[in-house]
């Protein structure tokens, strides 16, 4: 069979174009530390490239919420455990002007040590958390929990509504919660077995009101009785609101670990169809550069033959 110069020239000229074109690929891969260069090359391997960084993305906004979470969390408690001891040293001071060996001097001393104390408690339940949002103020996070109007009294300008924030895909905890819920009221009954809701502020006023007048009745004894039972009330509703930011807190923590393992998982998942084996490559690439360096030769000695030097 006769074969042209011109058909081995060919020949010769495209295989050297495409074991350059593979040594160019295996090179930028290299430089990019990547399997796939553009969708094109892999069309089902660059989908699923996609779709984990879209799954991975998802789960890094669930870590940021949680991070988000566990901060107001930390906020609630630390505030809920400072006014804890300051309900606890209130009561104290109550206890201590209830003795009936107090005189007036010295109960004014003790009530004006309670007001300080009641003001303290207004300023943790109006705290915030790192971002500037009120924490008990339910959903109007850009408003104070509770106000106090010209009069001294306290009313709670927060709301009810309780906001959750995803932290997987399916699964929710709240971010914020209701001051009521922590600052809670108390009910009273008189005689004629009417009940009356009082303000969580309004039943420490009340108390420190009877513990500084000059008046030592019995009216007065009684409400003394009445606030020193109400300050229990009190203070369980903030322990309780305390055992509800615990558990939270450790939902948060597991589903953190969750997120934490999914990320990992989809990670090596990502690595495995996206990295490149640079060890698996380079060798590659040096059975590339041998293989060109043969395909030159070739297409050296081809170019300088002619139809006669080939036939012999």
């Amino acid at each position: 069979m006769q074969i042209s110069t011109g058909y081995l020239f060919d020949r010769s000229s495209k295989q050297m174009v495409s074991i350059q074109n593979d040594l160019a690929k295996s090179q930028a891969q290299i430089a990019a530390q990547k399997q796939v260069l553009n969708p094109s090359d892999a069309p089902d391997q660059a989908a699923t490239i996609t779709r984990l960084k879209s799954v991975i993305g998802r789960q890094d906004t669930y870590s940021t919420a949680l991070n988000q979470v566990q901060a107001r969390l930390d906020g609630e408690s630390t505030n809920l455990t400072s006014a804890s001891d300051v309900l606890v040293r209130i009561k104290e001071l109550a206890v201590q002007a209830n003795n009936g060996s107090q005189g007036q001097v010295s109960r004014l001393a003790i009530a004006t040590e309670m007001k300080g104390l009641r003001d303290q408690l207004l300023s943790l339940s109006n705290s915030t958390d790192p971002t500037g949002n009120y924490i008990f103020s339910g959903s109007k996070v850009h408003t104070p929990a509770f106000t106090e109007d010209a009069e001294g009294r306290v009313h709670y300008t927060g709301d009810q509504t309780r906001m959750n924030v995803a932290v997987g895909e399916q699964r929710s905890v709240p971010i914020n919660r209701p001051g009521t819920n922590a600052f809670t009221r108390v009910v009273r009954t008189d005689e004629t077995g009417e009940q009356t809701g009082v303000g969580f502020f309004s039943a420490i006023d009340d108390l420190i009101n009877a513990v500084k007048s000059p008046e030592r009745g019995p009216d007065v004894i009684m409400q003394m009785q009445r606030g020193l039972t109400e300050m229990d009330a009190l203070h369980n509703g903030v322990v309780m609101a305390q055992a509800e930011v615990g558990t939270d807190m450790k939902v948060v923590e597991q589903q953190g670990a969750v997120v934490d393992d999914t990320k990992m998982t989809l990670k090596v998942a990502l690595s495995n169809v996206e990295d490149l084996d640079m060890a698996t490559a380079i060798t590659n690439m040096q059975k590339l550069m041998l293989s060109l360096e043969a395909a030159q030769s070739t297409f050296a000695k081809t170019s300088q033959m002619s139809l006669f030097k080939y036939l012999g």
